[in-house]
């Protein structure tokens, strides 16, 4: 419909005369429709109406609006005796009650959505339908207007509603009623989309491939060293070392590089820096641009276990209907997999990824929702109360979560199976004031810290009940501690555990090792120690102590085997410890973002003897860059620690050769001489075998290559023969 506004023309002081022009309307709608959609061609047809006479609202409004700031000015001028000052310029705020009822936009079939696969009721049950219908959408927006299609007395199964945030309300797609129920939700304005689309067939045009080198280059170092990355001056430079025990190696080096931190993927296959439009995946021999994900404002990442997703924060970006704050990438294909809002970003990570990354989990106040990947459809979206915390295992695909008490149920940890949702174990507490979930990292077991208040005492008691979790119907063992806990952790490839409680200035450290019998046994435990955080060597056996910061960075290099401390150091207001992939290396560092003075990171072995202190000016970060899991068996590993001394002769020549500059230089130059050596042999043979075809001709067919194999017709003949006789007189000695 076409509306043409009037012309006024005045013709004296306070008459107005207009003349309205031909008035035309015109509506056209297509009639031909697949029989998919023709439940929804009569109701379509309805809000088609509505927004053409909604438009013609508009230019009338507008009319009204322009008319009555005409007769407004018109009035002032006639009222207004001639000694009166100049009026004010007019405003639209003037209007202000008259502009708040203008028809919006969204007003139209933009705001209008299709639920399907609701329930199909009578006219006794339809009341209680729409409340159910506007509970669940009313967490999206507000439905304004709603329209439920009936025949032969029952609702047709759909709903169309029109809601002031359509965008939003998609998140309901795939909301599990019932068994029967799923809805599947969908703009109105989708179907004029999907009815568009081309009965043929178009061929998706062929990508180029990509090369990026190779992604994991590092691993075949021969030296087997390992890549870390530095950010210094205030980040202004950003570096990836080879480590060397006597000074590290650049690999790579650049100025701004990000522009806040770096972040490397699970199994190092990618370093992620960060920028204010978004992120930026690095990789290969030289480090290339892999892949880049647009987010304005990011400033947190992780990854899924098996590096195929990364999950970007931005508090910038963020509406009701088109959820940014949290965003899902797939990294092979850089596209946006799905966005979600966020209530808080202050547990990071949000999602917390299964160990193969077929599932991820947030928790929300009163509900902890599951996700299974790929993301083609959240059909499968499983709700599982109030919940606390909850915990993946790192070897199956099992959740742990705990539930607080409430009234006369008590608190209780579940440990649930996926996909089957099968609850494995389920244990009941009692009294409890807070729980941690602390998992070793093959999933072997669970240790659940529980705070708790016994009645008729004052304090609180924490008990660490452990969770067998490859032994049968999941025993669980309890180890009770009267002290407060400072610090917790698994040993990562065994059954020990070691604790830090107490008070300052008596703080002790416990180790405790999970027994075959199904006893948890004390394996020692030292007093007075300066201690606020443990850290466990990758391999396991090894830990470092250390009291960070307030504490003045004290070090003790322990070894757990027999409990010995086999070293006391001090990296003064150390800030971080970082122990590298293969456990024999640690760094200590003072952050620059911690503390603005003796910025430098310093580099341990295992057994706490110094290598290196690397200063660098305003040193900010480092980071070890991940390995990825070892291709070897359980069994191959043993037999390599058993045949460890044969190769330990090997390694120990090579470090002693590695101790000079000289002797490096040396090997080097022996090794381009062998490999030069080995070259020149492979082209001699090779050329040796072509020209047999020329030695048979010349020999007469006798193929003289062979003759060194008949050793049993040889005849031995010995030939003496006369070379220089001297005579020396005895009287000239």
């Amino acid at each position: 419909m076409t509306l043409s506004s009037p012309n006024p023309k005045v013709t004296s002081s306070n008459t107005w005369n207009f003349e309205y022009p031909q008035t035309s309307h015109s509506l056209s709608c297509m009639t031909k429709r697949s029989s998919k959609y023709s439940r929804l061609r009569s109701w379509k047809l309805q809000y088609c109406l509505r927004r053409t006479l909604r438009a013609a609202a508009n230019d009338y409004f507008s009319l009204l609006i322009n008319l009555s700031i005409h007769a407004l000015k018109l009035n002032i001028a006639a009222a207004r005796p001639e000694s009166f000052p100049p009026s004010p310029p007019f405003s639209l705020e003037m209007l202000e009650d008259i502009l708040r009822e203008k028809p919006l936009e969204a007003d139209g079939i933009d705001s209008v959505v299709v639920v399907d696969n609701v329930p199909q009721v009578g006219p006794e049950r339809l009341e209680k339908l729409k409340n159910v219908i506007h509970k669940i959408f009313s967490k999206f927006g507000k439905i304004t207007t709603e329209f439920y299609p009936d025949a032969d007395g029952l609702t047709k199964g759909y709903v169309c509603c029109s809601h002031s945030g359509p965008r939003g309300v998609k998140n309901a797609d795939g909301y599990k009623l019932d068994k029967q129920h799923t809805f599947r939700v969908n703009l109105f304005t989708d179907f004029d989309k999907y009815m568009t689309i081309s009965d043929e067939w178009e061929t998706p045009e062929k990508q180029p491939f990509k090369d990026f080198g190779n992604m994991r280059h590092w691993i075949e170092d021969p030296d087997c060293r390992d890549h870390y990355s530095v950010i210094y001056e205030s980040g202004e430079r950003t570096a990836i070392f080879s480590n060397d025990a006597k000074e590290p190696i650049v690999a790579e080096e650049r100025a701004r590089w990000t522009e806040t931190y770096v972040r490397w993927s699970p199994k190092g296959t990618y370093l992620a820096t960060f920028h204010q439009r978004g992120i930026a995946l690095w990789g290969g021999e030289k480090f290339k641009q892999i892949q880049r994900f647009s987010h304005q404002g990011v400033s947190l990442i992780d990854f899924s276990p098996c590096e195929r997703y990364a999950v970007t924060f931005s508090p910038l970006m963020d509406t009701k209907e088109d959820p940014q704050a949290i965003i899902i990438w797939d990294i092979l294909t850089g596209q946006k997999k799905r966005g979600f809002h966020c209530e808080s970003s202050a547990h990071w990570p949000i999602f917390k990824w299964s160990h193969d990354g077929k599932f991820f989990a947030r928790m929300t106040p009163d509900t902890l929702s599951i996700y299974e990947t790929p993301f083609g459809r959240f059909d499968k979206n499983r709700h599982v109360c109030i919940y606390r915390d909850f915990s993946w295992s790192p070897g199956d695909n099992i959740i742990a979560f705990w539930v607080p008490e409430d009234k006369d149920i008590p608190a209780r940890v579940t440990l649930m199976q996926l996909p089957s949702r099968l609850e494995i174990r389920v244990r009941n507490l009692f009294n409890v004031v807070d729980c941690k979930l602390h998992w070793q990292r093959n999933g072997d077991y669970l240790c659940v810290k529980v705070d708790r208040t016994p009645k008729g005492t004052q304090g609180v008691v924490t008990n660490f009940e452990i969770f067998r979790m490859r032994e049968k119907q999941v025993p669980v063992d309890v180890v009770e501690m009267k002290e407060g806990i400072i610090a917790f952790a698994w040993e990562p490839n065994g059954s020990k555990f070691a604790v830090l409680h107490g008070e300052p200035p008596r703080i002790s450290v416990s180790f405790y090792d999970v027994k075959n019998n199904g006893k948890i046994a004390l394996m020692k435990m030292y007093d007075k120690q300066q201690a606020n955080s443990i850290f466990w060597s990758p391999q396991g056996q090894f830990l470092v102590l250390a009291g960070l910061r307030s504490m003045n960075g004290a070090l003790t290099f322990v070894d757990t085997s027999d409990c010995t401390m086999m070293n006391i150091a001090e990296h003064y207001m150390a800030s971080d410890v970082e122990w590298d992939p293969t456990g024999r290396y640690v760094v200590t560092s003072v952050s620059w973002w911690s503390h603005k003075v003796d910025n430098a990171y310093w580099l341990w072995t295992f057994q706490g003897r110094l290598l290196q202190k690397n200063n660098k000016d305003r040193f900010c970060q480092l980071l070890w860059r991940p390995r990825p899991t070892t291709l070897l068996g359980v069994e191959e590993i043993k037999v390599i620690k058993k045949d460890l001394k044969k190769y330990s002769k090997i390694f120990e020549q090579k470090d002693r050769l590695s101790q000079s500059k000289a002797s490096k230089e040396l090997v080097d130059k022996r090794r381009t001489m062998m490999e030069e050596y080995h070259s020149y042999r492979e082209t001699t043979q090779q050329m040796y075998q072509e020209q047999k075809s020329a030695r048979l001709e010349l020999r007469g067919g006798v193929d003289t290559d062979e003759l060194d194999s008949n050793v049993d017709d040889w005849e031995e003949e010995t030939i003496e023969f006369f070379i220089n006789e001297e005579i020396i007189p005895i009287g000239d000695l």
